[in-house]
């Protein structure tokens, strides 16, 4: 599933190369042929090494570096076993600025090795480890991937197995008149953990020049066997993330692409069931984001998938477009399905 989200943008790269002027090389379209054939069958796994397998994965992100650099002076983080995250690439890819614009006014201000620390520090703060990515530089503005903020039973489920059967909930414990001293320790270390590796987050953000953070998720956080397994910056409880602009944009997930699959792959008349019991995220927008679209959002329970697709990109790229220096961060729960689905659309829309 990774892996189809890395093929896509690296498709979407080819039709920018082709885009400006740059001829393929001859073997781009059996490269990007065999990368199609291998994301659509495998899951992707950064420490998968030897054989031939590796020389394939090897091969295909060499083309792919191959027409990022034909459209921008880049940057790389290794990532060769999976050491920052088993599920991006093995070379993760900073943009720094257009390659054919000489001079270029929209030059990003971020620096690799800063970038490289500040993402050692934040990658435990995020779902399956994986941090907040710069993928797509649009005039200096950098819009970003990741997946949802680790709750409390997957941050102490990787940080050691001392407190993930103590009862505790995400981010603050369930309102009690009498908390025992024992408990109220544990509370605050609770408390202590967040605020560590969520302000690591947050300077990862920031660094970035993140304002804007579209959340896809369609609940308020994912439990499983009865634990907060992740959250949400939306619903975090000390409000760490409150100098952000927050936008709750339910969209399904992987349990809905079934019933796409079912109907032929035809998405016209497919519309969500927002009666579920674990639906609980409500489509929030700040109005000032809105007033230029001429959408009514309060119909978005009866949008069918195409048009909440449709919906969903115009409001993205008038925030990408609009006339502020800030970046943008779009996730869903682990960051790839929902997320590849429209950083794709995004990388296809704003080159064309």
């Amino acid at each position: 599933r990774a892996g189809r989200g890395h093929g896509l943008a690296a498709v979407s790269g080819a039709g920018m190369a082709a885009a400006r002027g740059c001829p393929p090389a001859g073997s781009g379209d059996r490269a990007l042929a065999e990368l199609l054939l291998e994301f659509s069958r495998a899951q992707y796994r950064a420490k998968d090494g030897g054989g031939g397998a590796a020389a394939k994965v090897e091969r295909i992100e060499r083309r792919c570096l191959e027409l990022f650099g034909r459209d921008y002076r880049y940057s790389v983080i290794p990532n060769a076993h999976g050491e920052i995250c088993a599920h991006y690439p093995r070379h993760i890819v900073l943009l720094e600025r257009d390659a054919c614009a000489g001079r270029d006014p929209f030059e990003s201000t971020v620096q690799v090795g800063k970038l490289q620390d500040l993402i050692n520090r934040s990658k435990m703060a995020r779902c399956r480890g994986r941090f907040v990515c710069p993928v797509i530089l649009y005039k200096g503005k950098h819009i970003c991937r990741s997946a949802t903020l680790a709750g409390w039973g997957e941050l102490y489920g990787r940080t050691g197995y001392n407190y993930i059967f103590s009862g505790g909930s995400d981010d603050a414990w369930a309102d009690a008149e009498d908390i025992s001293e024992e408990d109220s320790a544990l509370r605050n270390a609770d408390s202590q953990l967040f605020d560590k590796v969520r302000g690591h987050d947050i300077k990862l953000l920031r660094y970035l020049s993140v304002r804007y953070i579209c959340d896809l998720m369609v609940e308020n956080k994912k439990v499983k066997f009865g634990l907060n397994v992740t959250s949400s910056e939306k619903v975090d409880k000390a409000q760490r993330y409150a100098d952000f602009t927050l936008l709750s944009i339910p969209y399904p997930g992987c349990e809905f692409f079934k019933e796409y699959k079912d109907r032929d792959y035809t998405a016209e008349g497919l519309i969500f069931n927002w009666k579920q019991d674990y639906v609980d995220a409500p489509l929030s927008i700040p109005v000032s984001l809105t007033q230029s679209l001429n959408i009514d959002w309060s119909e978005y329970q009866s949008w069918d998938l195409v048009q909440q697709t449709q919906n969903y990109l115009k409001l993205l790229i008038s925030i990408i477009n609009s006339d502020d220096d800030s970046g943008l961060l779009v996730h869903c729960i682990s960051g790839w399905d929902r997320t590849p689905l429209f950083i794709s659309l995004l990388r296809l829309s704003l080159w064309a």
